[in-house]
């Protein structure tokens, strides 16, 4: 992986330390939501609901919370008979049951004094956010189109990079430090979506943006415009142009 990044003439961007990628970063919210209230709050600000894959992570969380001995959500929920699994479809490696569930009607998991209970989904508590340190942004420097890229971002990395939230967008800004540069982000209109599916709300349009139309021609897919201060713009996406991608599975460092 290393030799990898050395030779390639893309620009990977970790946002954090190798050191700081080892545990998740957790964040207790202290106001009252259903599950799926909490889920989309946690999706807009951080990375989703916590996400808990060992008893190193257990135990950070029992810091978080500091002996907090309230019915707090995580992002544990049965998607099936009995098949729990986590916010973001990650597989279930470990599990903290304070007795194993048989209520088939509570359907999402909270966190109590360390332990994990089934509860009605739709009723109000705090909860616990994470961020995933481990995620990273990929400049691609190959101009192509929106489709295009979009392809190539789920062949060899997760897909087109993501927007969350201002400090993303920043970060964004940071990262490709070239005022003259527009690049694919992974928005594009179904009444705008995020390529890799995921629901934030967070927007950051040029002013008049979105168009819809550049005089004929449609203008569906989202670029990032370093030129207006990092706001974004629609444009056609048959347009040739650099692009993100991001991935959320492996460490990836800036290359020296």
């Amino acid at each position: 992986m290393l030799i990898f990044l050395f030779i390639s003439t893309n620009y990977h961007y970790s946002l954090c330390s190798l050191s700081e990628c080892i545990q998740n970063h957790y964040y207790y919210i202290n106001m009252n939501m259903n599950w799926t209230e909490a889920q989309r709050y946690c999706r807009e600000k951080y990375t989703d609901l916590a996400t808990v894959n060992d008893m190193n992570h257990m135990n950070e969380l029992k810091k978080i919370v500091n002996n907090n001995l309230a019915h707090l959500w995580i992002g544990l929920r049965n998607t099936g008979v009995y098949i729990w699994k986590w916010s973001l479809g990650d597989p279930v490696n470990y599990l903290n049951w304070l007795s194993e569930p048989t209520n088939s009607l509570y359907n999402c998991a909270v966190m109590r004094n360390g332990t994990w209970r089934q509860q009605d989904c739709n009723v109000k508590s705090g909860f616990i956010c994470y961020n995933d340190s481990s995620k990273a942004y990929i400049i691609e420097p190959s101009s192509k189109t929106w489709r295009e890229a979009q392809s190539f971002c789920r062949q060899n990395h997760t897909d087109l990079i993501n927007v969350r939230n201002q400090t993303d967008n920043h970060l964004i800004q940071n990262i490709i430090n070239d005022t003259q540069r527009s690049v694919w982000i992974g928005l594009f209109r179904d009444s705008f979506e995020w390529s890799d599916n995921s629901d934030s709300a967070f927007r950051y349009w040029d002013s008049g943006e979105p168009s819809f139309r550049y005089g004929t021609v449609s203008e569906d897919c989202a670029e990032f415009r370093m030129d207006k201060q990092g706001t974004w713009n629609d444009s056609p996406c048959r347009n040739l142009q650099t692009f993100l991608c991001h991935e959320g599975e492996q460490i990836l460092t800036k290359p020296h």
